[in-house]
């Protein structure tokens, strides 16, 4: 059990044996269900495939049948039967086989002799008239037969010439058929997809095949259901589905509907091939995963207790904790990190309070330095104008005067205090719906009316919707930021303040073509205290920066020297 003392060890093996076996689990699973639903599938598509050869026979059939029925009714076929002339029928008749497309065409009296026949095989007149067909016809049905050829099967309609009126009197019959051939089996094989066989009587009349298959495929003809057989190399699956009602097996005219299984076959073992190599490819790639993922795991673990052995011998940490309790499973690693863990930790706290003290006391120290300078100033006008106004003889102008200063620098110094604090505290948000187009209008309004400068332009997005945000803050960020654009436009050109919508996101671009901002300025706009401006503060950004990503957005600035600045918002909807 010395293998399973290392943490790696045991996660490397736990994770490969579960990768493998639900690899292998899930390639079996699958294969078994890939095949299983390629059986099916081939099954079903024998069975549509008959099905369908069915409908169209039967539609063919309709068609004839139809077809004869029209003829059949024609007065000048009617009185050409009841002269009993061939010569006069054949006059009439002549043209109808090429109208119907028919492969035969039989007219017989009321006794049933052949008044006129036409067809491919010059015996088939013979051969429908001792058929029953003639004789129902005569007797005032409609019938469909099929007659064995030695290249097909013909299905033969049957229907009678009478006359209704003034009683019904039957003349004759008149007969359309078309040949179930090679032919006709290679346009249904396009149709389908399958091949096929037609035979009758124990012999193959019409297939898609060769003829030399014809001896196996007549052994099918006896069958029922789906069955197989191999032809030409090929395994086939063999749907027998009977032509005509009531046929006796073999005896009766019989479709036989061929799907290759060969090929799917060939297919399913594509498939198992690539799940082979796949499932082999993800096995390495599983162990591989698993052996990374252990080390990866186990290897810090190591380095660390690595480094903290080395801390703890050099004494620069001398606080130690006693190792727990040995267990031949607990891992050696584990129990060398509990053993300097509380060293470690003592030591990140220490530095933290050291670095926390140092960062405290620069940002102090900055602090101080710009509220030094910023304060400096006003104090010394503050100064002046009392100076000024402890003078014996000063005039009520010059106290007017005075007083103003004082008052306008009390104000900068209050604004700087407020700079600070915004900027130092964590800011509270008052969320509320917010019209961002009106927003903008009022800030415009707000921004011009802070002192002279370009003017700005508005081009906001019409139906804009509105936004969950804070809205005076916002309002302070856009009028900070369109001040500080309007007083870089130096008086030139004018400032754009621009909205639009992306679908949950809201965009407000200010833009001025001002003197720009150069680039080693271009990444310090941010920082805080960073000001190039004479009297700022440099707190303008970094407040605005913290108050859009309060409200969940980003800012963005793009400048350059001579050509201006854009500073790009981007908000939520909610």
């Amino acid at each position: 059990m010395k293998i399973l003392s290392s943490l790696r060890s045991r996660i490397f093996l736990a994770s490969a044996f579960l990768a493998v076996l639900c690899i292998i689990a899930a390639l079996y699973v699958v294969n078994v269900r890939v095949t299983q639903e390629a059986e099916r599938t081939l099954e079903r598509e024998i069975v549509a495939t008959g099905a369908q050869i069915d409908q169209l026979r039967a539609e063919r059939s309709q068609t004839f049948t139809l077809m004869a029925r029209l003829i059949a009714d024609l007065p000048k076929l009617k009185a050409a039967i009841d002269t009993n002339d061939p010569t006069t029928v054949e006059d009439i008749a002549s043209g109808y086989q090429s109208q119907l497309h028919a492969s035969v065409l039989l007219v017989t009296n009321r006794q049933g002799q052949v008044l006129y026949s036409v067809g491919d095989s010059p015996k088939v007149a013979d051969i429908a008239v001792d058929e029953p067909a003639v004789r129902d016809a005569l007797g005032g049905k409609d019938t469909v037969s099929l007659l064995p050829q030695p290249n097909g099967i013909l299905q033969i309609v049957t229907v009678p010439v009478l006359f209704e009126r003034p009683r019904v009197d039957i003349l004759g019959t008149f007969s359309a058929g078309f040949l179930i051939d090679d032919a006709l089996a290679t346009q249904l094989k396009k149709i389908t997809g399958s091949d096929l066989a037609f035979g009758m009587d124990g012999r193959i009349l019409a297939s898609t095949l060769a003829r030399d298959d014809a001896a196996i495929l007549a052994q099918r003809l006896r069958t029922s259901g789906i069955s197989h057989v191999e032809i030409g190399g090929q395994e086939y699956a063999v749907l027998s589905r009977a032509l005509s009602a009531g046929s006796d097996g073999a005896a009766g005219p019989v479709a036989l509907i061929l799907r290759s299984r060969t090929e799917q076959l060939q297919s399913l073992q594509a498939i198992h091939t690539a799940f082979g190599v796949t499932g082999v490819v993800a096995i390495v790639l599983a162990m591989a995963f698993s052996f990374i993922v252990a080390r990866t795991i186990a290897r810090p673990l190591a380095a660390i207790t690595n480094v903290m052995r080395e801390v703890a011998t050099t004494g620069d940490l001398t606080r130690k904790i006693a190792p727990g309790h040995r267990d031949r499973w607990q891992d050696e690693d584990a129990r060398l990190l509990a053993t300097t863990f509380n060293t470690l930790t003592d030591s990140i706290a220490r530095f933290q309070r050291e670095m926390s003290q140092k960062e405290r006391l620069t940002s102090l120290g900055r602090l101080s330095t710009v509220i030094a300078h910023e304060v400096r100033n006003p104090l010394m006008i503050i100064k002046a104008s009392l100076h000024a106004l402890r003078q014996p003889d000063v005039t009520a102008e010059a106290m007017r005067e005075a007083a103003a200063d004082i008052d306008e620098e009390v104000g900068r110094l209050n604004r700087i205090v407020n700079e600070v604090l915004d900027f130092a505290r964590p800011i509270r948000f008052d969320l509320s719906s917010v019209d961002v187009n009106a927003l903008c209008r009022a800030s415009a309004a707000a921004a011009q009316a802070a002192g002279p400068g370009a003017p700005i332009v508005l081009r906001l997005e019409e139906q804009l919707r509105p936004i969950t945000a804070d809205q005076e803050r916002l309002r302070m960020a856009l009028v900070n930021m369109l001040v500080n654009a309007r007083h870089a436009a130096n008086g030139e050109g004018e400032v754009t303040l621009a909205t639009a919508a992306n679908g949950e996101r809201v965009h407000i671009t200010i833009a001025d073509r001002g003197v720009g901002i150069g680039a080693e300025d271009l990444a310090h706009i941010f920082d805080p205290y960073f000001t190039t401006k004479r009297g700022g503060t440099g707190l303008g950004l970094p407040i605005a920066k913290n108050i859009i990503e309060g409200l969940g957005g980003t800012i963005a600035v793009s400048s350059a020297r001579g050509r201006g600045t854009e500073i790009h918002l981007e908000l939520p909807l909610r």
